[in-house]
């Protein structure tokens, strides 16, 4: 069964949001990472995937995502902090997903960190 996630990533705690749906949620973040994910992302250094949601029907997905783009920006935060309080990125604990390295504090990929996957 195909599924759908609505996410939220962020530039570090409390800095830029970005709202996104994707029907693959670790090669869409693993795009974000890399620089390929959007102009955007790209541009503020929208790394960390804070919070998502998985959805059966795309419409439902499509939906949330609309519906959190138009909350106020303190709202997402309530709901981040909700289930992830100290803005973890939520990357490595994805079941699948292979982190290959680490961000440096400019945000630039450091491919001689291997960060521990305990999946």
């Amino acid at each position: 069964m195909q599924a759908y996630w609505t996410s939220i990533l962020a530039s570090r705690p409390y800095g830029t949001l970005y709202v996104g749906v994707t029907n693959g949620l670790i090669r869409r973040v693993d795009q974000h990472r890399a620089g390929t994910g959007s102009s955007f992302t790209r541009k503020h250094k929208v790394h960390r995937l804070v919070w998502y949601e998985e959805f059966v029907d795309v419409r439902d997905a499509i939906q949330r995502e609309k519906s959190l783009k138009e909350w106020p920006r303190q709202w997402k935060i309530n709901l981040i902090e909700r289930t992830n309080p100290h803005w973890e990125d939520l990357f490595p604990s994805l079941p699948g997903a292979e982190v290959s390295g680490s961000f440096s504090a400019g945000g630039k990929m450091d491919p001689g960190h291997k960060a521990r996957d305990d999946t």
